[in-house]
């Protein structure tokens, strides 16, 4: 009686396991008991780049209130440069930026880190040290540079060497690309230098960000510039080139917070932590195709997903 008893009650703990039910989410502990965060303000911002952008701030702003802060909203501030602009002139005090971002933009750092953790370690000690903005913990998300076709476009055009190649031999084709791309030092400008191909004007097109993908998608756009985490790739059935040379680093989303507002509460990384663990690649996808792909406002994918997450209260 004793065997059996033990055994069942193995086979109870192996079904508690292996119960979907019973995951982390369930057992998370809320954001209202990570920390308390009342009697402070904080303006949250974000990029108007990327559906992405839109839905990390409208998580952290819900996140910030769930811990009792009082929180301002600016998820469309502009580009990069805007929006970092802003944090450092204490127009925001958090807003979530890229490691490759600041590595290579910010920091001018040309070296090629291929280790995210050491990337964001470097990045977070750097940029703390030179311009006073505090990195928390990174999501398990690269959500870097890439270009896709057509899903049946060029088949024998996989990688960015083939497509390079394709472009030196005067066939024809647009590439199109994000103003914001055009110009920065880890885009168009030097990616042609990294792969031996300079796309001619009457060929080069720069469009609004979410413009590229359904003109990739119809053709207009022989070769599209996205982002790897768009929900937009296999929802227009877009194919991703291989980056065959590693031109583009690692952009691993965190939390980016000035100096002097996480010192008045350190504990505001208690709250954001979690949240970037909780976070990978195939998560943020399905996010941003949520918004992107359904046309579902930012604010409820992000109400929806913490909820999901047990970060706060289910909607009754």
């Amino acid at each position: 009686m004793a065997v059996a008893l033990v055994v069942v009650v193995a086979a109870l703990a192996v079904v508690f396991v292996l119960d979907p039910g019973s995951g982390d989410a369930r057992s998370r502990p809320p954001l209202s008991a990570a920390a308390d965060l009342s009697g402070r303000t904080y303006t949250v911002g974000g990029k108007d780049i990327s559906e992405e952008q839109s839905i990390l701030c409208e998580i952290t702003a819900a996140a910030l209130r769930e811990a009792r802060a009082t929180v301002t909203s600016r998820c469309d501030i502009g580009g990069t440069e805007a929006t970092r602009q802003a944090l450092l002139d204490g127009e925001i005090d958090v807003y979530w930026e890229y490691t490759g971002t600041a590595w290579e933009v910010f920091l001018r750092q040309s070296q090629k880190i291929l280790d995210a953790g050491r990337l964001h370690d470097l990045v977070r000690q750097r940029d703390l040290q030179e311009n006073d903005v505090v990195w928390t913990d990174r999501a398990d998300v690269d959500d870097t540079y890439a270009f896709a076709t057509a899903g049946g476009a060029l088949p024998g055009v996989g990688t960015l060497s083939e497509m390079a190649a394709h472009v030196r031999s005067g066939a024809p084709g647009d590439v199109c690309v994000e103003r914001e791309y055009a110009t920065r030092p880890d885009g168009l400008v030097n990616l042609q230098r990294a792969y031996g191909f300079t796309v001619p004007r009457d060929r080069l097109r720069v469009l609004d960000g979410g413009d590229i993908y359904q003109a990739t998608a119809r053709g207009d756009c022989l070769f599209g510039e996205v982002y790897s985490t768009d929900g937009r790739i296999p929802g227009l059935g877009l194919r991703v080139l291989t980056d065959d040379k590693t031109f583009h680093t690692i952009y691993n989303p965190a939390p980016t917070i000035r100096r002097t507002t996480f010192d008045h509460a350190p504990d505001v990384a208690k709250v954001l932590d979690p949240i970037a663990g909780a976070l990978d690649q195939a998560t943020m996808v399905a996010l941003n195709r949520q918004v992107s792909g359904q046309g579902r406002d930012p604010r409820d994918v992000a109400a929806a997903w913490l909820a999901d997450e047990g970060f706060v209260p289910a909607a009754r």
